[in-house]
């Protein structure tokens, strides 16, 4: 048996790009978004997902439903115990974006995506209680071509993280983001830079 198996056990796309309102208010529930990351894991039976998330099945069967009906999940193998078959789900892609200011084919505005700082803040008030909260923030006035090529090295890292062997013994959370600062206060030019 391998030490580190594939993450997850079953073939998924890489990225997925999410295109219909259905999509994004699917991936929006944050039930729904602890489903999708339990997943990448490996494939998991309802069964498994409503014990992992301490949930009534029946509860969980719905948001996996309406996750699947969205195309974000997928039955990825099947297991026959005793009269019933049992499916095992999988996530549609490692990773699900929203393009930046998309639009559905009839021209209306997808809705907004979740907030991951948000979602990230409530998830690390305990490690930040505890002292383990490892964050970073900087500011940079740069063109916004610097700022696409940036966010291209990052992710990169994105993806190298998304990859990862599930090996070790605590589940860390990983966020990134990048945003224009809109009213961020800037200094005056140097007197040797005025023209």
């Amino acid at each position: 048996m391998a030490i580190n198996p594939p993450v997850p056990d079953y073939d998924l796309e890489d990225t997925v790009e999410l295109t219909t309102a259905e999509q994004v208010r699917a991936i929006s529930d944050p039930l729904r978004t602890t489903i999708l990351g339990l997943l990448h894991e490996r494939a998991a039976t309802v069964t498994e997902l409503a014990a992992a998330v301490k949930r009534p099945k029946s509860t969980v069967a719905h948001h996996v439903n309406v996750l699947a009906d969205a195309g974000l999940l997928r039955v990825v193998r099947t297991r026959r115990v005793r009269a019933i078959e049992e499916r095992y789900y999988g996530r549609a892609a490692r990773m699900f974006y929203i393009g930046l200011g998309r639009r559905r084919s009839d021209g209306k505005e997808l809705p907004k995506d979740f907030n991951d700082f948000e979602v990230a803040a409530k998830e690390s008030a305990t490690a930040y209680d505890l002292g383990q909260l490892r964050s970073f923030i900087r500011h940079a006035r740069i063109p916004e071509e610097r700022a696409a090529e940036f966010w291209k090295r990052v992710d990169q890292v994105i993806h190298e993280f998304d990859k990862l062997p599930r090996s070790g013994d605590s589940t860390y959370g990983f966020t990134v983001g990048l945003y224009p600062m809109i009213d961020y206060p800037t200094l005056p030019p140097r007197p040797d830079e005025e023209a």
